[in-house]
């Protein structure tokens, strides 16, 4: 039975890594999945996308979210605040800490300060960006912002969902005030030509000045902005084509490299499939498709599969890529000839004897039974597959 131990430590090797990828996944969470089974927060769960906190949010292992129904959110919007001051005020209402329903009679002291998102991006003067806890009588808890002259502005109202320590969310009955948070803030001052002329990207980002495109893309920065840059030994192969179009194919194929939305690297992992781009016009699609391999992620058109080497920015709302191949749309260029039948054939049947060939792999189907008890391979399966679906349950529910 000795030679079974080498299979067994294998079999348990690949139960403990299941085990600690299933406690990194399982936790995983997604804000505006959460609130989408609770109808009256729609509108938090929409300005939290509008204004990005929404991925920061994912972003974190350990997070409060003080959410605000329908109602105080009509409050807070009749304020009439830009994006970004209402982003900042929204910030204040996430708090790096966790607290569930228990923790907030359980504080000690009966009071604590807690440090929130707007804290954390830096943009809080003083101890503006913390919030106070306070345990009240008949068992209400109250929070105010800490720059409030000490007024507890709202109360807890009910807990939404929690799962313990990764992401609470608390319904409070009223937005926090914050002068800080409120005050006017101007839109972020991003120079997107600048910015890629600076990392390998000139010759690109000449091309958008010159052709007017430029101006599409800078239209788009508030609401979210993904660019895929060729780099400019990329592009400096490409001219003698790229001379050869119009001047309004010119911008298409250049609007081709722009999506609407900001997309972090970890998003277009999560996110494969077909993506429209600022070049799509109705009937004209203009879109290519998002595929990942472990830490790669290409961009295939039905023309070229361009691959992502690196980001040249990343700061919400606007994050840009660099690729090794200009993204090449159909609508433009010939599509790549499909494999012909024969060589297709030729090449399934030069692969079948490697495919049909015997592994070591099917001994790991035996059973180990010796004196001492062993675990065979099929039951470490099932284990895993448990724990797979345990894990897939939390995700998605």
């Amino acid at each position: 039975m000795a030679p079974q131990t080498p299979r067994l430590t294998t079999t348990f090797a690949l139960i403990l890594s299941l085990l600690f990828l299933a406690s990194t996944t399982c936790y995983a969470h997604n804000i505006t999945r959460i609130l989408a089974k609770h109808p009256a927060f729609s509108t938090f769960s929409h300005y939290l996308t509008v204004t990005h906190l929404a991925a920061e949010i994912n972003r974190r292992q350990t997070i409060t979210v003080l959410a605000l129904d329908n109602a105080a959110m009509s409050s807070l919007l009749a304020k009439n605040l830009s994006v970004y001051t209402l982003r900042n005020v929204l910030s204040l209402h996430v708090l790096v800490d966790y607290f569930g329903a228990k923790k907030l009679h359980q504080i000690t002291n009966g009071t604590t300060l807690t440090a929130t998102m707007f804290q954390a991006t830096g943009a809080a003067a003083g101890a503006s960006g913390y919030v106070n806890i306070t345990d009240l009588k008949a068992g209400k808890v109250a929070f105010g912002s800490e720059d409030n002259n000490g007024k507890l502005d709202a109360v807890y109202v009910k807990s939404v969902e929690e799962i313990p320590y990764n992401i609470s969310i608390l319904q409070i009955s009223q937005a926090l005030n914050s002068a800080e948070a409120e005050a006017p803030t101007a839109a972020p001052t991003l120079n997107l030509t600048a910015i890629m002329s600076k990392q390998g990207c000139k010759a690109f980002s000449d091309l958008l000045i010159a052709s007017g495109a430029k101006s599409t893309f800078e239209e788009n920065l508030d609401g979210g902005l993904t660019v895929f840059c060729p780099t400019d030994t990329v592009i400096n192969g490409f001219i003698p084509k790229y001379k050869n179009l119009t001047n309004a194919q010119k911008v298409s194929l250049l609007l081709y490299h722009g999506i609407p939305v900001y997309q972090s690297l970890q998003m277009l992992k999560s996110n494969n499939g077909i993506t429209n781009t600022l070049a799509t016009d109705g009937a004209n699609k203009y879109d290519f498709t998002v595929q990942s391999d472990g830490e790669d992620v290409t961009l295939e058109t039905k023309v070229i599969t361009a691959k992502i080497t690196g980001t040249v920015k990343d700061e919400e709302p606007l994050i840009i890529y660099k690729i090794d191949k200009v993204l090449l749309p159909k609508e433009l260029f010939k599509p790549a000839p499909a494999a012909a039948p024969k060589a297709a054939k030729a090449a399934a049947t030069a692969d079948g004897p490697k495919a049909d060939a015997p592994t070591d792999d099917s001994e790991d189907q035996t059973v180990a039974d010796d004196e001492n008890g062993s675990i065979s391979k099929m039951e470490g399966e099932r284990f895993i597959m448990v724990l797979l679906s345990m894990c897939l349950g939390v995700i998605l529910f």
